[in-house]
């Protein structure tokens, strides 16, 4: 299969027929009500930890028109378009097993099959070195908002060994049940993907099957925001933000995102993410792929770490993004990187089909989240302690700037570098 990129800017940018309303917090419900009845609004929703409303605007207005006239009501704080988020990976199907994960060891073997493309030595995150020091503390959640999870995967299910791996009280905001399952889709749109993420931060290790995850022993909370067609409103987004906080997470993955062009925001996730930094929960969103702007939520640098992708020679790939459309700001977004080029990982069993091995390859900024989500995680084992703000700059500052050469210091291309998970973890790691 051909290198691609699942996020291109060619789908709709908005929900066609909604927006997303926050109030002033003064007002009562029953005003809210009189408000929305008197625009011939509807509500979809209340979202989760504040006054935003979701709703249904009039057949009659478009979302622009809706958006000005709500703007010019003093009783309402924000009002915007129920933005479109997408999945930021496209996947390679191969066999695979550890040998494979040139991401965690990299020795310069080969990258799948003979033939395929061979690493450079040490070009990794040195997992084996972190390790040593901690795999995970089954206290430490996970929360992975995407496309679901295949609970019955025997890397990722619960067992004897694993009991509560997967925390049965995930959520699917597509549905809205409790049942963020994986489901049956095209590959190619992005059915899957969640699964695959899950599993690079986190499957089950050592245990005599399929690929070794980041942070071993740490829980996984599947959160369900994109549907089988690989986006998602960014409504969903932000209610699972706030259910993840809420129902005890510690790091979330968002390996998808949205743009925004010059002058826009979407003040209502940038809410969100506040409240998770507020409450003690890291969140780690992908740069994306189409070698352009920075997406959002990863643009958002006060409370989101921002992950940009190399490939097996420690060098940034073409496809990740690495700028911001405001021309002054270029660059400030990028924090870490982390190898998005051929990865292995959980497919859901329906994948290949009956009887296949249930592994595959793809590429991506979408790889690359979670692996730095599987640091924080590691960290957060060892240093719960540790403020947003420090695990952040650990992961920072632990990170070998690995185009030193030619970009001294934090560039706009890998921020500081690609994460190094012996010196982000041992207490003291000394370098010439």
């Amino acid at each position: 299969m051909n290198q691609g990129h699942l996020f291109q800017q060619k789908g709709q940018l908005y929900v066609p027929d909604e927006v997303l309303v926050k109030f002033k917090p003064s007002l009562s419900i029953t005003s809210i009500k009189i408000i929305i009845n008197a625009y011939q609004a509807k509500t979809i929703k209340k979202l989760r930890r504040s006054n935003v409303f979701q709703l249904q605007i009039p057949k009659n207005l478009t979302v622009e028109e809706m958006l000005l006239a709500l703007e010019r009501n003093p009783d309402v704080e924000y009002a915007c378009p129920n933005h479109i988020v997408y999945i930021t990976a496209v996947r390679e199907p191969n066999d695979t097993f550890f040998d494979y994960q040139y991401a965690l060891r990299n020795t310069g073997q080969d990258i799948g099959i003979p033939g395929s493309p061979h690493g450079k030595d040490r070009a990794d995150i040195k997992a084996l070195e972190g390790w040593e020091e901690t795999k995970g503390s089954e206290d430490i959640t996970i929360a992975v908002i995407d496309t679901g999870i295949d609970f019955e995967h025997p890397d990722l299910k619960n067992s004897p060994d694993f009991e509560d791996k997967i925390l049965s009280y995930g959520y699917d905001f597509v549905d809205d049940d409790t049942d963020p399952y994986d489901e049956i889709g095209n590959p190619l749109d992005g059915a899957g993907h969640g699964t695959w993420v899950t599993s690079i931060a986190a499957a089950k290790t050592n245990n005599n099957e399929g690929v070794a995850g980041v942070a071993w022993n740490c829980k996984i909370l599947p959160l369900r925001v994109i549907d089988i067609d690989g986006s998602g409103p960014v409504s969903a987004l932000i209610d699972a933000i706030y259910y993840a906080v809420d129902n005890g997470a510690d790091v979330i993955n968002m390996s998808l995102g949205f743009f925004l062009g010059p002058g826009e925001s979407a003040p209502l996730l940038e809410d969100a993410l506040q409240y998770a930094q507020m409450n003690g929960v890291v969140c780690v969103a992908s740069a994306g792929n189409d070698g352009s702007d920075v997406l959002f939520p990863a643009a958002y640098d006060d409370y989101c770490i921002a992950v940009a992708a190399t490939n097996y020679d420690d060098e940034r790939v073409t496809f990740s993004n690495s700028q911001n459309r405001w021309e002054s700001n270029i660059g400030d977004e990028i924090d870490v990187a982390a190898p998005g080029k051929r990865i292995v990982g959980c497919v859901p069993l329906w994948y290949f089909g009956e009887g296949s091995i249930p592994y595959g390859f793809g590429d991506g900024t979408s790889a690359s989240v979670p692996q730095v989500v599987g640091l924080v995680a590691l960290i957060k084992s060892i240093k719960p302690w540790l403020s947003v703000d420090e695990i952040m700059d650990v992961v920072r500052f632990s990170a070998d700037d690995i185009n030193a050469g030619e970009y001294p210091g934090k560039d706009e291309f890998i921020g500081y570098g690609r994460i190094n998970m012996e010196k982000a973890l041992v207490p003291i790691i000394i370098t010439k």
